[in-house]
């Protein structure tokens, strides 16, 4: 029983991992362009729901709005002004640039709330759980960041399918060189692109808040598990992305079961696993 109740920790978990992950795969899907901070912006969005929350006394509702809204409006304006000009035929300049934005975002961070943990108390969530058996319980709190895994995917995909806006983010990611012709403004569609992962950026930031404690210095840990979460789900497929993340949590947790020290190195063995079997990832890109 013991080894159940980890395998569902690690699906649970797996959630928040895909939330990690779904921002980043959209942006390199349509821009082919992976954002070196994309951990720290997930970290500043924890610090911003703990600072409306704990230090300004907000309503959790009213933080949860202000934390999507101003990272979404951040990524559409980091992009349009800043990225925009980086993005080309060469991968170099963005990376560069995003490596120099995740340095600022860790020091400015740093020097604004020190370098002390911190998490977001979450009341009565915090051990409230459902029994399912006399040995087996879930967790309400992982529960809930498990569905909201699988809502954000599922409006990302109603997005991409059913409205102009993604038909537009779907031509941009076949050929972005030929959407001008077509009367889009590839610019534009590039920062409503990032202004999209951002709030699901900033919706990973709150649930990490809750989840656990962090510090100026957990973003590049938290793109390391998107990223693997990304490879292994495969490149492009949103559903495979909640796949890799469940795959990535359920490896760790099982890991901690064989030894508290083999938590993330279990996690990355199977990444390179999956590396050497399966290099494009388990699910096969979806066609636009």
């Amino acid at each position: 029983m013991v080894w159940i109740n980890a395998l569902i920790q690690g699906v649970m978990l797996g959630g928040l991992y895909a939330l990690f992950a779904a921002g980043l795969s959209l942006m390199f899907g349509v821009m082919r362009f992976v954002n070196i901070a994309h951990g720290d912006f997930i970290v500043v969005g924890a610090y911003l729901i703990f600072t409306f929350v704990i230090s300004w006394g907000l309503s959790p509702v009213v933080g949860v709005a202000m934390v999507v809204l101003i990272l979404g409006l951040a990524g559409y304006i980091n992009q349009r002004i800043l990225l925009n000009r980086a993005l080309g035929k060469d991968i170099l300049p963005p990376i560069l640039i995003t490596f120099g934005m995740s340095i600022i975002l860790q020091n400015g961070l740093l020097e604004l709330y020190s370098a002390d943990s911190r998490k977001l108390p979450t009341g009565m969530f915090e051990t409230a759980s459902l029994q399912l058996s006399d040995q087996i319980a879930v967790g309400v709190l992982p529960l809930l960041m498990f569905v909201t895994a699988i809502a954000v995917i599922w409006a990302l995909q109603l997005v991409f399918y059913k409205t102009s806006l993604g038909r537009m983010l779907r031509a941009t990611s076949d050929d972005a060189e030929i959407v001008p012709l077509m009367g889009g403004n590839r610019g534009h569609t590039f920062a409503l692109a990032t202004a999209l992962a951002s709030v699901v950026v900033g919706i990973a930031g709150i649930w990490l808040a809750m989840k656990t404690n962090f510090d100026p210095a957990a973003g590049p840990a938290r793109l390391l598990f998107a990223f693997e979460a990304v490879i292994i789900g495969g490149l492009g497929n949103l559903w495979g992305t909640l796949l890799g993340g469940i795959i990535l949590g359920v490896a760790q947790t099982l890991g901690a079961q064989v030894d508290a020290g083999f938590q993330i190195l279990a996690g990355h063995l199977v990444f390179l696993l999956v590396l050497i079997f399966r290099p494009t990832g388990l699910t096969p890109k979806v066609a636009h």
